[in-house]
């Protein structure tokens, strides 16, 4: 009865007119900046943060590249659980406003590292390792206590900020409502773009030419003014209270089917054996992954089910629709496992921040690119050819052949897989070069020298990279969307996420063994931190191959998935159109058969 009440006092709250006074569009400011400041503060580290680790912390290149892996596994895994505690308790305001404050907080411990001498070790001679300190525990302890902060920050605001934004314009009565979302979400994807740009660029710039005191501080200083501009619009927000997270109804049907285990199937026809929502399309489980179906099965209906339909536990008994829900995500993972190779090439930011360093950076005898700024071409070349694809290639191709033309999604993936493997291949041909020119002009013992070569000789690797995220990593995006039920729209965005979370801990765990296996015997190292001296093109091979072999396991997955969506529409339409031209074709046998009958039968009277 109190539910009932509570929900009508719900209703009356959403139809009052007072909820027109909450949300629109003056809060899209605030969103939009809140997000930004937190892209641009926190990806101006990814790049530049390899240089800070082995310079004043005296890391080597094989362990930074691990710190940092680690970190930016936890960066991209930090959202899921976000996502899962705003839907389910805190809501989304409470979510980005706890996060921005811990990224806040991260960003400031970390400035602070830069600001207390006390808080490293003592400078060095980095070519004289033997004379340089390792970090002492306590300091260890409050480095990666900033780099925690700001990755649980990176979880409460990435994974809300754009369903929050979508909440306070999102209106049902609206006869625009659909072009008003498709806006924003066009002018959040800009700014989202707009800020890893600034921080690849600005930030980076300011890193390498005035320090990393003042870097440091601008990014805290960026950060607080994410934080604040948050909190000031606080009173405008349309607030929506968390309700039951997918996550939870995953688990439900899998410890319910486990619990059911040795229930037996009913029979096929027969009605009313499985637990669905009212009105519900699907009233029976597919049968696909068929031991999930026990989780929907209905033992003692008087007991199972509530008098308004529900389930009176939620953990005996399931719906058809979770039920289907989780065969859906489970459907998708094989695809999705072929994209995480192409998230671990794209990782790989510090071994070419190490490669620039040493490489020829002018553009005028003034003025020369950040190491750690070569990451924008990436970007460009993504923002470049989705502008191209979208306005030039398709209308053109459509103009052409008379009608509307689209690369299908698991051919996009695809390009995408392809195109990886050329940027590993590409990345191991341009570092074995440089390392030969290294190794003539004499710096062999001297990863600190710069070799008399562009380092625009990195752009290729990184424009081919840039084009295989386009292809794949949009795509991937576009298959989860429309592959999954529209109740799933927040996991399809957070599988992309897990991909380069997964990823990035495989990252470290390739470096580690690349380390171990190639120092045996007292040799070099490939990830050497004297770059000269190490194969880093040895490793990108190991990578290609890797990418090589990723690629044909893809061709399987996409094979063995099937149609897609719409091909699957147009292929069933199809079957369906040829079925009714023969039913149409016997029809007209019959009755010529028949009528000819007649016929003999009138010639024999």
């Amino acid at each position: 009865m109190e539910d009932k009440m509570e929900d009508s006092s719900d209703q009356r709250e959403i139809s009052h007119p007072r909820r027109s006074q909450k949300g629109g569009l003056i809060t899209m400011p605030f969103i939009i900046a809140n997000e930004s400041f937190e892209k641009v503060a926190s990806y101006g580290l990814v790049t530049n943060m390899i240089l800070y680790l082995i310079k004043d912390y005296h890391m080597g290149v094989a362990k930074g590249t691990n710190v940092l892996f680690f970190w930016q596994a936890a960066t991209n895994f930090t959202p899921i659980l976000g996502a899962f505690i705003a839907d389910s308790y805190l809501g989304r305001f409470l979510t980005i406003g706890l996060g921005s404050i811990c990224s806040l907080l991260g960003m400031i411990l970390l400035w602070l590292t830069a600001m207390i001498p006390q808080s490293k070790p003592p400078p060095c001679d980095l070519l004289m390792a033997q004379s340089c300190r390792s970090p002492t525990a306590s300091q260890l302890t409050l480095l990666i206590s900033s780099l925690v902060l700001i990755s649980t920050g990176a979880g409460g605001v990435r994974p809300c900020s754009l369903a929050f934004g979508a909440d306070q314009l999102d209106r049902k009565d609206n006869p625009k409502n659909n072009r008003v979302l498709e806006s924003f979400f066009g002018w959040y994807y800009a700014s989202a773009a707009l800020s890893v740009l600034i921080a690849l660029t600005g930030i980076v710039y300011i890193q390498d030419h005035l320090g990393w005191r003042v870097g440091f501080g601008i990014q805290a200083i960026l950060m607080l003014l994410s934080t604040v501009v948050f909190f000031l619009a606080s009173s405008l927000y349309l607030k929506q209270k968390a309700s039951k997270s997918l996550l939870t109804g995953f688990v439900q049907v899998i410890v319910v089917a486990y619990k059911n285990r040795n229930l037996t199937f009913p029979l096929q026809n027969s009605s009313g054996s499985y637990h669905h929502k009212r009105d519900s399309k699907i009233v029976a489980p597919t049968d696909k992954l068929r031991f999930l179906n026990k989780a929907c099965i209905i033992k003692n209906p008087e007991q199972d089910i509530t008098l308004d339909g529900s389930a009176s536990n939620p953990w005996s008994l399931c719906t058809v629709e979770q039920v289907e829900e989780l065969k859906a995500l489970i459907k998708v993972l094989p695809v999705w496992s072929t994209g995480i190779i192409m998230s671990i090439n794209l990782s790989q930011n510090s071994f070419p921040v190490l490669q620039a360093s040493s490489m020829d950076r002018h553009l005028t005898k003034r003025f020369q690119i950040p190491a750690g700024s070569y990451a924008m071409f990436n970007i460009l070349s993504l923002a470049l050819w989705v502008i191209l694809y979208d306005r030039v290639i398709l209308p053109m191709a459509s103009k052409i052949k008379g009608k509307p033309v689209r690369i299908g999604v698991k051919l996009r993936m695809g390009i995408g897989l392809f195109l990886t493997c050329m940027a590993m291949v590409v990345s191991a041909i341009v570092e074995s070069a440089r390392r030969r020119k290294a190794i003539r002009e004499g710096f062999l013992n001297n990863p600190q020298a710069v070799v008399d070569m562009s380092a625009m000789w990195l752009a290729p690797q990184f424009i081919l990279n840039g084009l295989a995220e386009a292809f794949t990593a949009i795509g991937q995006t576009e298959f989860f969307y429309s592959e999954l039920p529209k109740s799933m729209s927040s996991i399809a965005a957070a599988l992309f996420g897990l991909g380069l979370a997964v990823a990035n801990l495989l990252a470290s765990v390739v470096v580690s063994i690349t380390d171990s296996i190639t120092s045996r015997g007292g040799k070099e190292s490939w990830v050497s931190s004297n770059i000269n001296n190490g194969r880093i093109d040895n490793y990108y091979w190991v990578l290609a191959i890797l990418s090589f072999i990723n690629l044909l396991y893809y061709f399987l997955c996409a094979w063995a998935y099937g149609p897609c969506g719409e091909e699957a529409t147009k292929l069933t339409d199809a079957v369906n159109g040829l079925k009714k031209e023969e039913e149409l074709n016997n029809v007209g046998t019959k009755f010529g058969d028949e009528g000819n009958g007649l016929k003999n039968g009138g010639g024999e009277n």
